[in-house]
């Protein structure tokens, strides 16, 4: 559980640039941030 709390600040950052960057990738972005964190949720459960 430990990781999981690390790297979620980290993937939030490099989201939040790449969204700053490129803003037609926001959907991308958020669907695949869902996506990942709820598998790790239910995995995690």
């Amino acid at each position: 559980m430990f990781a999981f709390s690390y790297f979620h600040p980290i993937l939030s950052l490099i989201a939040g640039i790449l969204i700053l960057i490129i803003p037609k990738l926001l959907n991308y972005i958020v669907a695949i941030y869902l996506i990942i964190f709820g598998i790790f949720g239910l995995v995690y459960l």
